[in-house]
């Protein structure tokens, strides 16, 4: 047991240490801004994922270390293997964080940062600190500048729209693609989708604006379909988030 707490077994150890609680600093300040926007995962997800790319890939350059210095391993493991695994696995933690909720899908921008935070711990690990701190001001940077630059320049607005008729209302698209241009919307031909139930006709759809700044909001067509003859219920939201 003596040969796990020599000289260089510690300072090993040591080099491990510092590296991980540099991961957890920077992880968790890129998680920070997640955090402060309500987003499921936090500081603490994007801590342990930092955390864990690091642990990962710094111990593959002490492969001799490992086990006291008896395990028989190869000097200079390929790593590129472990980091391959990091994406693998981060991929799936990813894909968990997407939500798609009709024409509206949420998640994107936190799946991506969750990968990141994946990198900035295999950086780490390699003993790119430089690069690591840079990669992790860069993202705080996209996801809190950036969006709010983007805020500022035109885009067009996106809705989706679930209009649930009554049993003795027949819908007519061309009426409906006339209504949305009135109120600065044009209706995407290849999102509509007409489910037909009960006798009752379900139409969603997701509308563009037209770009002209002139386009009703959310508030207001909610107002208005709530008094359109016809209409029994529906749904309205953002279409990209």
């Amino acid at each position: 047991m003596s040969v796990y707490w020599t000289g260089l077994e510690m300072a090993v150890n040591l080099t491990v240490l510092l590296n991980l609680l540099g991961a957890l600093v920077l992880g968790a300040l890129v998680g920070y801004e997640r955090s402060y926007h309500g987003r499921a995962a936090g500081m603490r997800t994007y801590g342990l994922v930092c955390m864990a790319s690091t642990a990962l890939t710094v111990i593959v350059g002490y492969s001799s270390y490992w086990y006291g210095g008896h395990a028989g391993l190869p000097a200079n493991p390929d790593p590129t293997r472990v980091v391959q695994g990091i994406v693998t696995g981060i991929g799936f933690l990813g894909a968990g964080v997407i939500m798609h909720e009709g024409h509206a899908t949420r998640g994107f921008a936190t799946a991506a940062s969750i990968w990141t935070a994946a990198a900035i711990g295999v950086l780490i690990g390699i003993g790119f600190y430089l690069a690591a701190i840079f990669l992790a001001l860069l993202s705080i940077f996209c996801m809190t500048l950036l969006t709010q630059l983007e805020g500022k320049l035109p885009l067009r607005q996106c809705v989706a729209v679930v209009l649930k008729f009554s049993k003795t209302f027949t819908p007519e698209e061309q009426v409906l693609r006339r209504l949305a241009m009135e109120r600065g919307y044009e209706i995407i031909s290849n999102s509509i989708a007409i489910e037909y139930q009960d006798g009752q006709a379900e139409w969603r759809f997701v509308a563009l604006a037209l770009g002209k700044r002139n386009e009703a909001s959310i508030s207001a067509l909610s107002a208005e379909l709530a008094g359109f003859a016809g209409v029994e219920g529906f749904h309205i939201s953002h279409a990209r988030n």
